[in-house]
């Protein structure tokens, strides 16, 4: 699993590289299927994330290559789930607010996550057996050795005021708003917008509390930051079965969930 580590690592950081020289010209936006925006940078750090992936014997769920049929996906016990950059809307807004997001998943469970922010060089990683969450910033290119013995250990918050609820700065909808509402009735709270998988990483390292999302997500968008927030102690549950997020579904779109350190 170690050496897995490192290529899921690798292939996030060189990811990255791609997507922040697509960062600093003036790029174009086609829209997708599904009214998302797509990049030049979400095509080319796939291209680089799946050479890198490539290289294990793990097929590869993408968003760039969701097209594969669940007749053969359904034999596949263990399997990388990618979004090559999570957060579209937040690059094409440059506010940096955008990650590069690897998972390794076996048996619908994902057991090794990696989350990279280009611009802030911030990386989070977990792989289970090996390491627990751990976050690093990459001032350089360091070597994995480097990376596995001077990152820090995350640590969810205790319960204490105010309650810190994160959000998504594009998706804040009125069933999100009432669970809010709600929490509000006995708390004090605090709101933090922030987007792509960033906000499961505020709640691991504890400068969040509640991560609701009762919207639209897909399997990509959540599989590396379900893998960090399990590896410290938390759960991000399915709203309907109270148990938690199932991966390599028939159909890869998630049901409404939490992530909750109370």
């Amino acid at each position: 699993m170690i050496s897995t580590l490192e290529i899921a690592i690798k292939a996030a950081i060189e990811g990255g590289k791609e997507i922040l020289k697509v960062y600093h010209t003036h790029f174009s936006v086609e829209v997708k299927e599904d009214a998302s925006p797509l990049t030049l940078a979400d095509k080319k750090a796939n291209a680089v994330i799946t050479t890198f992936l490539n290289e294990t014997d793990f097929p590869i769920i993408s968003e760039e290559n969701k097209q594969i049929d669940f007749s053969e996906r359904r034999n596949w016990d263990t399997c990388w789930i990618v979004d090559p950059l999570d957060g579209t809307k937040e690059f094409v807004k440059r506010n940096g607010e955008f990650t590069v997001n690897i998972a390794l998943v076996r048996a619908g469970k994902p057991i090794l996550g990696v989350i990279y922010v280009p611009v802030s060089k911030e990386l989070y990683f977990s792989a289970e057996g090996v390491t627990p969450s751990k976050k690093v910033t990459l001032s350089q290119d360091y070597s994995f050795s480097f990376i596995l013995n001077h990152s820090t250990v995350l640590k969810p918050s205790e319960y204490i005021e105010p309650i810190v609820i994160v959000g998504s700065r594009s998706h804040l909808n009125q069933e999100t708003q009432e669970y809010i509402s709600e929490i509000e009735k006995q708390n004090t709270i605090e709101m933090v917008s922030k987007g792509s998988s960033l906000k499961f990483c505020l709640v691991a390292e504890g400068k969040a509390h509640l991560y609701p999302r009762f919207a639209p997500t897909m399997e990509w968008d959540t599989a590396a930051g379900q893998a960090i927030c399990e590896a410290v102690g938390l759960s991000v549950i399915d709203q309907e079965t109270q148990k938690p997020l199932r991966y390599n579904k028939e159909n890869l779109l998630n049901p409404h969930f939490l992530v909750s350190a109370l």
